[in-house]
């Protein structure tokens, strides 16, 4: 294998042309570009960061030349390019000299060393043209760490824009009906959320609600809870003006967010509830798709998890939905989280954490906001947050 020729531009330093041409001519057809200069004027161009030259050999018998000078000089700037210093003599005062100019090597009769000559200029080469390449990786490197921080603003903005405009797609404030009341917290781990909830009243006496989880994180999980806002806005739209009553089925509605989230094909699915309160006969009327925790059930005589089981909406096309219906007591507080409430649970085996929720809300019906104090997770919930996590509370006859 031919080892190929190590090429680079060198700069002569020397006030006697013919010891500079016998210096080339001993170094022999080595692959340099040489350039003689009898003295440098501007000793920051030739040795600074912009130099043209790769190595510099200066000889030490330069006449007029004070080198008290030229170290003052040197101190102003930071020397790139490698120097060698050549001489005539072995001078103890010339290899200080050198040395203290910070020289990278000095060769006594340089012409009767070319070999070793040679391979010093060689090794000057390779340094300087791996310090141009590390410039330029830097330079490189900071470039497109600068477009990357512009990226990450521009996407921060928008994060934050759809983060405004998932937030104003919920309910603006709690909804009091009759006897009832209705209020949720959600709080996300990322700027976007996959977790969402909405309730409203419909007709003369029903209040239709649902609560969302969305498989994943980010921008495409917070779509799919667009879609669901919308899907429940127009079918709140039919019942209005076409008499569709599908918004007052919770098996209809998982069904049709079960068809729309896969016509979407976002490979995205969704664990639901959907319920619907009939604040006149005072019934609860709901479906579960996939969702855990199950709702939770807070009377006089106890607390418990509704029953319920479905798959999740976005996964099955031919997916079936039961309704499940129960007479409502005079006080109650029905729960409905997301699974990040869970994962607020710290210290718990993960088969025990759903039992764990329940020991933790048990005791007298108190309102949400007091029972959130009981659970004890909610100012865990305001940073640092694994998942997201979002709540739904239902109550009645808290005043």
């Amino acid at each position: 294998m031919t080892e190929v020729a190590l090429t680079g531009s060198v700069l002569i330093v020397e006030d006697r042309a013919t010891r500079a041409s016998a210096l080339i001519e001993a170094l022999g057809d080595a692959g340099f570009q040489f350039d003689v200069l009898a003295e440098v004027l501007d000793i920051e161009s030739a040795l600074g960061e912009q130099s043209q030259w790769d190595c510099v050999l200066v000889s030490a018998d330069l006449h007029n030349v004070s080198w008290a000078s030229v170290r003052r000089a040197m101190r102003k700037f930071d020397v790139q390019v490698p120097v060698v210093v050549l001489a005539d003599h072995r001078n103890v005062e010339a290899m200080t000299t050198a040395l203290q100019l910070g020289a990278t090597d000095f060769f006594v009769k340089p012409t009767e060393r070319a070999g070793l000559l040679r391979r010093s200029i060689e090794r000057c080469v390779h340094h300087r043209q791996l310090q141009r390449e590390l410039k330029s990786s830097k330079e490189s490197l900071e470039r497109a760490n600068t477009q990357l921080r512009h990226s990450l603003r521009m996407l921060e903005q928008d994060q934050q824009a759809g983060r405004q405009v998932q937030m104003a797609l919920l309910p603006a404030d709690g909804l009091k009906v009759a006897d009832y009341w209705i209020s949720h917290q959600i709080y996300t781990s990322l700027y976007l959320s996959g977790d969402f909830t909405d309730y409203f009243q419909v007709g003369d006496h029903e209040i239709t609600f649902f609560l969302a989880d969305v498989s994943g994180h980010g921008s495409s999980s917070a779509f799919a809870t667009v879609l669901l806002k919308n899907l429940f806005a127009r079918k709140r739209s039919d019942y209005l003006r076409r008499n569709d009553h599908s918004i007052s089925s919770p098996v209809s509605m998982l069904k049709l967010a079960n068809r729309e989230l896969l016509e979407l094909q976002i490979d995205k699915y969704a664990t639901m509830v959907v319920g619907v309160i009939d604040f006149q006969a005072n019934t609860l009327r709901y479906s579960v798709a996939g969702h855990l925790p199950q709702p939770i059930l807070l009377t006089e005589e106890g607390i418990a998890y509704l029953k319920g089981e479905g798959p999740p909406v976005g996964l099955i096309p031919t997916a079936e939905y039961q309704e499940h219906s129960r007479e409502l007591p005079e006080t109650f507080v029905m729960e409905v989280f997301s699974d990040g409430i869970l994962e607020l649970l710290t210290n718990v085996p993960l088969a025990e954490k759903e039992q764990e929720l329940l020991r933790r809300l048990e005791g007298p019906i108190a309102k949400p906001r007091e029972l959130g104090e009981r659970l004890g997770v909610y100012e865990a919930a305001r940073e640092n947050l694994p998942d997201d996590v979002a709540a739904l509370m239902i109550s009645r006859g808290l005043g």
